[in-house]
């Protein structure tokens, strides 16, 4: 076995075995040291928010060195394709070995956390990184993909708001909820575009070619499967915000027709 091929596995198994621990001894301690309200929430409300913390710590770390890879990484930027890169590969196996500990969890407390689109996304992106990390191919796209992840932690923090039973006009819970909208806009639904431009460029060329079906179906297929439910998902979080900013906009007329029949 190749040493890159080494460094690849040893990069997924440990990355599933963090997360894991993450998930069964960190976040428990971790949670209650910083989130009084923590200890008194259910054993199903801590399950769920336990894998919420270690979606954030996975997000945070994969999206931050995926956005830096993405603007400096010179080998992917040259060649899309084929450029291949070893810091770029790592963080798909990061992502990967994510994936894998997450799968397992939903799949452990399926009465609990269980949610079929969460399985369909997570063996579709693992699918998508088995051919990528395999072949060195299209290690630039991988990457672009895991941009979206920087938007999971806004997400994770407004189910956490909502647990510890934030007011929904909060400061905190307004201002989460608008970052949340704007950055899953831009990652997951302004990205599409260009990824499909992109796609239908290359189409036909001798680089593309030789990808083979195989890597040529995976492609299209899985962003084609991440992208319906991403933008699912964005439809549904500006119906939620929409609602927050009519609700804060009735409070605010009856708070002028109160301020006025007083005056």
């Amino acid at each position: 076995m190749e040493a890159n091929a080494k460094l690849v596995i040893g990069t997924v198994c440990s990355s599933f075995a963090i997360f894991q621990t993450l998930f069964h001894f960190v976040s428990y301690w971790f949670s209650a040291k910083v989130s009084p309200g923590y200890n008194s929430l259910s054993i199903e409300k801590k399950i769920e928010w336990n894998s919420r913390v270690v979606s954030t710590c996975h997000s945070l770390l994969v999206g931050t060195f995926g956005l830096y890879l993405f603007l400096f990484d010179e080998s992917t930027i040259v060649d899309p394709l084929w450029g291949d890169s070893t810091h770029v590969k790592l963080n798909i196996a990061t992502a990967s070995g994510y994936l894998i500990s997450d799968l397992l969890i939903i799949l452990l407390n399926w009465k609990v956390i269980g949610d079929k689109f969460f399985v369909i996304h997570h063996c579709t992106a693992l699918a998508a990184y088995y051919l990528v990390l395999r072949d060195g191919v299209l290690v630039y796209i991988a990457n672009f993909r895991l941009l979206a992840e920087l938007s999971s932690p806004f997400v994770n923090q407004r189910w956490f708001f909502e647990t510890l039973k934030y007011p929904k006009f909060s400061k905190a819970n307004v201002i989460n909820g608008i970052l949340m909208t704007v950055v899953f806009f831009i990652v997951r639904i302004i990205a599409i575009p260009p990824l499909y431009f992109f796609m239908y460029s290359v189409y036909g060329t001798e680089a593309y070619a030789r990808l083979g079906f195989t890597v040529q179906f995976c492609w299209v297929t899985s962003c084609l499967v991440l992208d319906v439910m991403n933008v699912m998902w964005m439809i549904k979080i500006t119906k939620g915000c929409i609602k927050v900013i009519s609700l804060i906009r009735q409070e605010e007329a009856k708070s002028s027709l109160q301020n006025g029949k007083l005056d």
